[in-house]
């Protein structure tokens, strides 16, 4: 039980860093650089500043332990979609290998965060 919640938390904690810290981060401290991964990719300004609002909210739903179930369910599914259409612009756009891997990897990360989650509410609940 003990491994399982270290594995969790540590997965979860670099999600939160990469998926809702640095991008808020960059938000409000160098807003200049919040179009930087996407306008190269073709989407307008605005899907940016969603995308880091969106990141941050799914973020903070997987992380609080207060947060009701469904809600997790859906911000990691938001978290997956972002991370899969991320891999699929990089492929379909620029075609750099790093940038395409980096989505999977955080995607690997995320779904190690959401297998203990499960397992820790599966031990918790009894079912």
């Amino acid at each position: 039980m003990k491994k399982n919640k270290i594995i969790f938390w540590v997965a979860t904690v670099i999600i939160v860093l990469w998926e809702g810290v640095m991008p808020l981060g960059t938000l409000l401290f160098s807003p200049e650089y919040v179009t930087f991964g996407t306008r190269p990719l073709g989407y307008p300004d605005y899907f940016a500043y969603a995308l880091t609002i969106c990141k941050a909210l799914g973020s903070l739903a997987i992380v609080l332990p207060q947060t009701p179930s469904r809600l997790k369910e859906w911000a990691y599914a938001g978290l997956t979609f972002s991370l899969i259409f991320a891999f699929i612009s990089h492929a379909c756009v620029d075609k750099n290998v790093v940038y395409m891997l980096l989505p999977i990897i955080v995607l690997a990360i995320l779904m190690v965060s959401y297998i203990f989650n499960r397992k820790l509410n599966f031990n918790n609940n009894g079912k």
